[in-house]
């Protein structure tokens, strides 16, 4: 074990108060391609970039495209996914009553299947989805056996619980998030580049003395962490 994995291991052993925030790179180790990787969603090759097809405007002009791609390319790779060694500890920390809250840009729900209680997603999740009509609620294998564009029994389209690009997040669930940090006595960033925003925002409401940073690349914000240790998550969680 390196002295920095020693180190993440006794700050958890010392306290009661850790907040974990996390990207792609949690997922990803699931199986889940990301967006912004080398071999991620971006870097393929489709009739228009993945941002495009992921976002609002798309999503009501040219539905039956969105769907095509979406239940292809961002629910199945899901629906085959199982919790890695990253989600399985994280939920663990929480039951020993150390972690307080699991903060993710993730839409896959593997922390909740991994078992943890306290996750604020930020982007919402392909779990839930709803009608833009009636409101009515359906799962995601309503969404992903569906023919086509998914339709509620009233008529309307049914749609993801999810924030697509030209959507605001939740502010509801970002003050929570803030809240949490703000009073983390540690907190873990994990498996994100720190580039989307306003989630990548929300570490500068980190007051305390042991910020964690774990990616395997390096971050823009690996000069402001206390710890930085550029190695996979699962492998790092599991150690500690």
């Amino acid at each position: 074990m390196n002295e920095e994995i020693k180190t993440l291991k006794e700050w958890i052993a010392e306290s009661n108060n850790i907040v974990f925030f996390g990207g792609a790179g949690v997922s990803t180790e699931s199986g889940i391609p990301d967006f912004r990787s080398v071999d991620g969603l971006y870097a393929q090759k489709y009739k228009y970039p993945p941002e495009t097809i992921v976002s609002h405007t798309f999503l009501t002009q040219r539905s039956e495209e969105f769907y095509d791609f979406y239940k292809e390319k961002m629910v199945a790779p899901v629906l085959k996914a199982k919790p890695n060694k990253a989600h399985i500890r994280l939920a663990e920390l929480e039951k020993e009553g150390k972690l307080k809250a699991v903060i993710t840009q993730n839409i896959d729900g593997l922390h909740q299947a991994a078992g943890s209680k306290e996750v604020l997603e930020l982007h919402g999740t392909i779990m839930k989805n709803y009608c833009s009509v009636c409101g009515k609620k359906y799962s995601v294998d309503d969404v992903y056996n569906s023919k086509g564009v998914p339709k509620c029994s009233c008529g309307g389209m049914i749609r993801p619980d999810v924030v697509l690009y030209e959507e605001g997040l939740d502010m509801e669930v970002m003050e929570k998030a803030v809240n949490y940090i703000q009073n983390a006595d540690i907190l873990i960033i994990g498996g994100t580049s720190l580039v989307v925003y306003p989630a990548a925002g929300l570490i500068q409401y980190y007051r305390g003395k042991k910020l964690v940073l774990i990616n395997l690349s390096e971050t823009a914000q690996d000069r402001y962490a206390d710890l930085v240790i550029h190695e996979k998550i699962g492998e790092v969680l599991s150690e500690v």
